[in-house]
């Protein structure tokens, strides 16, 4: 059954839960992207969000290489895509890839929150992206080492992931499988499973 974007929007939608702000529940993950570009103030209203991420010792180690559809940055990380990934990804006007410095600035300590604060900081920019209007697919299908050489990225700093951006597409671009996932109701696990009071003890 053909879905249009505003009705996969409403079947993306998450179930309502009281006192959850409706902004968690709208945010998911689609492969099928607009042929619209994105413009540079909403650009830059996500990554403020991105900035005020929490942080360990507010280290802020994250680093995010911003490609527009037709530059280089996106060829580079279009080009270290999974060709799986790629097969979808070709049409989100932007993608991003993310890296975290694994030494705290302040002494060159080891930093092992960094891709944890990177994370955040991700998650802080496709929440953005949703109060916007647009969306993001974040993904792990890609060549590190050659994400790292394309950008000259240092021992330094750990490879995070690719992450797509852009407007709501037709879900019948896909093929098959692909668009059964993109037209599928969400699902998640239930509290009981992950918030613990001990190990395999539910705490709520």
């Amino acid at each position: 059954m053909p879905y249009t974007p505003e009705e996969l929007e409403k079947l993306k939608h998450a179930p309502a839960v009281p006192g959850v702000e409706d902004l968690f529940l709208r945010r998911w993950s689609p492969r099928a992207f607009a042929d619209k570009d994105v413009s540079n103030d909403d650009l830059k209203k996500i990554f403020e969000a991105a900035r005020w991420a929490a942080s360990s010792y507010n280290e802020q180690p994250w680093r995010f290489f911003l490609g527009r559809r037709g530059d280089a940055t996106y060829q580079k990380i279009f080009d270290s895509l999974v060709e799986f990934n790629q097969g979808w990804a070709k049409s989100a006007p932007v993608l991003i890839l993310s890296v975290g410095s694994n030494k705290f600035a302040q002494n060159g300590k080891p930093n092992q929150y960094s891709i944890h604060d990177t994370g955040a900081a991700t998650a802080y920019l496709s929440l953005q992206a949703t109060a916007l209007g647009l969306h993001t697919h974040s993904m792990a299908g890609f060549d590190h080492a050659k994400a790292r050489r394309a950008f000259n990225v240092s021992a330094d700093y750990d490879i995070g992931a690719v992450t797509a951006l852009g407007y709501l597409g037709d879900p019948n671009t896909l093929h098959d499988q692909m668009r059964a996932q993109e037209t599928s109701p969400r699902q998640r696990k239930p509290l009981s499973e992950f918030v613990l009071a001990d190990w395999d003890k539910p705490a709520l």
